[in-house]
């Protein structure tokens, strides 16, 4: 393989809701984004697929076991760089309809909060392109371009 080939980043979120509300954490400690709401996600690793991926992050963020036929794709989101030295995202976005154990901060040096909030109502202090999955989840759409010119 050509050593210059082009490479995206790819992450992985999940989306645990109920009833109305969806789970966010508070992001602290990483330098991206610290302050802010998102879902819980993470990047996938080498050798890993992506459900796996999201069964491990659920794991290590909330604490909670996941079986990965309760983990349904539902969006990508193509991400253009959000500065000069990040990388391009594809970002997966997967509804987990269950789920064993209560959700709990599994990595306090990450995480400070954990809050169900209306998805209809989403908190001013969410990622933008956070917000904007949610939101076309919420629509069925199964396509985002955030960040690209039009």
């Amino acid at each position: 393989m050509s050593a210059d080939r082009y490479r995206a980043a790819v992450a992985v979120y999940g989306v645990l809701r109920q009833d109305d509300h969806v789970l966010l954490l508070r992001r602290a400690g990483s330098g991206y984004h610290d302050g802010e709401l998102s879902l819980p996600a993470g990047h996938i690793e080498g050798g890993e697929d992506v459900v796996t991926a999201l069964v491990r992050e659920l794991a290590e963020e909330l604490t909670i076991a996941v079986v990965p036929d309760d983990c349904r794709l539902s969006l990508v989101a193509h991400r253009a760089a959000e500065s000069t030295d990040d990388h391009e995202y594809l970002d997966l976005f997967f509804d987990v309809s269950r789920w064993q154990g209560e959700p709990c901060i599994g990595e306090p040096r990450k995480c400070s909060e954990l809050i169900w909030a209306d998805r209809h109502d989403l908190p001013i202090d969410i990622i933008p392109y956070v917000a904007r999955a949610v939101v076309a989840m919420h629509s069925g759409q199964l396509l985002v371009l955030d960040g690209w010119a039009s």
